[in-house]
């Protein structure tokens, strides 16, 4: 078997910054209100009819393609992490695929659903379809458009104040070397908790869903007019169409969480906490990765920490992070690289890499 390396990285955020301050003019909150909670100063968000996911995502790709010095017609397969598809179907995989103009190649295509932990998990599909020699060019891309979807009010300003737009790419390929690249991934899941961090409607679920039975919500459904089981009225009325989180909670598990699969990666390569040259964690909350951070003992230089600027991109946070990092030359050739995600799901995952 291979081992697979990241060949090639790049990342694209949007010119359009809003600040916190920016937003308390369409909701009750305070910039000192949000720093406190999240860490967050600004946020990036998209030009509207302009941009969307997949063509934050497709800008992404472009730049990781020429960094990992290769034609785009050299892609042979692409992973596409997203949480706000241009479309409830089809998947951000093949729109990413027309916007780089090599629909006629015969590659494929894969979408990934597992929002901030979806890198983490498009890079170990990617690491496990080179190493088997499957696939010699993989495009492993994490984009979000956030923007198009919260709830700008003050009922919504717990989650609308988090998210960001952006996207980022890595490009995966075999290597011989077997000092250098993917020394190991980690995945796991519980959803026993799923609709803590959820966007819940519309759906499929036509009412009948655990959260709604418990709560009792009335959505006002009649039997006789099925579509109204999509999408209706009292939907729209009551915020029912953005997020939903209860974030005390995803904070708790989150941070415990994080430890344990980055812990993880490390005991089954045989590698320490000292070891690590770099931590990029999902860019969900300021306050986590100083938790993180803390509990295993890194200094400031050893994490790599965005959020101040770019808010949560979700799928796209850690290429993004990981881009910075390596473009500013945080991360130098032969560093142990950790990357470690959770979130919605609930989903949770590391990588180590010997860059």
């Amino acid at each position: 078997m291979f081992q697979s390396k990241i060949a090639g990285i790049g990342h694209f955020v949007p010119e359009w910054e809003v600040t916190n301050e920016d937003l308390t003019k369409v909701m009750d909150t305070s910039n000192e209100w949000i720093v406190e909670r999240t860490g967050i100063q600004s946020r990036r968000y998209g030009k509207r009819h302009e941009e969307t996911t997949a063509v934050l995502g497709t800008k992404a790709a472009v730049a990781a393609i020429e960094n990992a010095g290769i034609e785009k017609e050299e892609i042979d397969f692409i992973i596409f992490a997203t949480l706000s598809p241009d479309y409830f179907f089809p998947g951000c995989g093949v729109l990413l695929q027309r916007e780089l103009g090599i629909t006629n190649t015969g590659l494929g295509a894969l979408d990934i659903r597992n929002q901030c932990s979806g890198f983490i998990y498009a890079l170990s599909v990617a690491d496990q379809f080179v190493k088997t020699g499957m696939y010699k060019n993989v495009l492993v891309v994490g984009a979000e458009m956030h923007s198009m979807g919260l709830d700008f009010s003050t009922r919504g300003r717990n989650v609308s104040v988090i998210f960001g737009d952006g996207g980022g790419a890595v490009v995966v390929q075999p290597t011989e070397n077997k000092n250098e690249g993917i020394l190991t991934t980690h995945l796991h899941s519980d959803g026993t908790y799923a609709e803590k961090l959820a966007f819940l409607s519309p759906g499929s679920h036509a009412g009948y869903h655990q959260k709604y039975l418990d709560e009792k919500l009335d959505y006002g459904f009649s039997d006789e007019t099925y579509g109204e089981l999509f999408l209706n009225e009292k939907m729209l009325k009551d915020g029912l169409v953005y997020p939903q989180m209860e974030g005390p909670f995803v904070f708790k598990l989150a941070v415990q969480k994080f430890p344990e699969v980055i812990q993880e990666a490390l005991d089954k390569t045989g590698l320490t906490t000292k070891d690590i040259d770099m931590l990029v964690p999902h860019q969900a909350n300021l306050r986590i990765s100083q938790f993180v951070q803390k509990k295993f003992g890194l200094n400031d230089h050893q994490v790599w920490n965005n959020i101040q600027k770019y808010g949560n991109t979700t799928a796209a946070s850690i290429p993004i992070a990981l881009s910075e990092a390596v473009q500013t030359g945080a991360i130098q050739k032969g560093n142990l690289v950790c990357l470690a995600a959770f979130g919605s799901g609930f989903t949770w995952g590391s990588a180590l890499i010997r860059w």
